[in-house]
């Protein structure tokens, strides 16, 4: 029994094929790059940030200058790299009087990066944000007090 020569022909399949499983490809990768170069400017931006408040934390003049210049610090590092979310900025001194001559001065920084293009009412058991932490420590000049 012929078959349908209308039916059995396959031309003009592989073109619908390939942008069917096209699509379905390149969806999840374009979505998987945007994730990682988010993930990744956040990451530089929290580095950045720390390192960059320890710096100036070493080098101010007194406490509550330094604290602000380290506040300052971090929200020039993250508007740089687009990060409109809060980090959270802990300071902590070896020993225990931050601006004395070689003291230890260590800058945490800590901030939650969201995933691109997802709503924020979107709330499960499951992850929305990538946590990240960076570290820095600063030295104190041993010439400090002779300003």
């Amino acid at each position: 029994m012929p078959r349908s020569s209308r039916f059995a022909d396959d031309r003009g399949s592989a073109s619908l094929e390939f942008l069917t499983v096209g699509l379905l490809l390149l969806v999840p990768i374009v979505y998987l790059v945007l994730t990682m170069a988010s993930i990744q400017a956040a990451a530089f931006a929290v580095e950045g940030a720390a390192r960059q408040a320890a710096r100036v934390f070493v080098q101010a003049p007194d406490l509550p200058s330094a604290k602000a210049s380290a506040a300052r610090a971090l929200e020039f590092a993250l508007a740089d790299h687009g990060i409109t979310e809060k980090a959270k900025l802990t300071i902590t001194c070896k020993p225990a009087a931050c601006l004395t001559r070689r003291a230890f001065v260590t800058v945490s920084v800590d901030l939650r990066a969201a995933l691109p293009l997802v709503p924020p009412v979107l709330v499960g058991d499951f992850p929305l944000s990538v946590p990240l932490h960076a570290t820095a420590t600063g030295q104190v000049s041993r010439f400090w007090g002779s300003r």
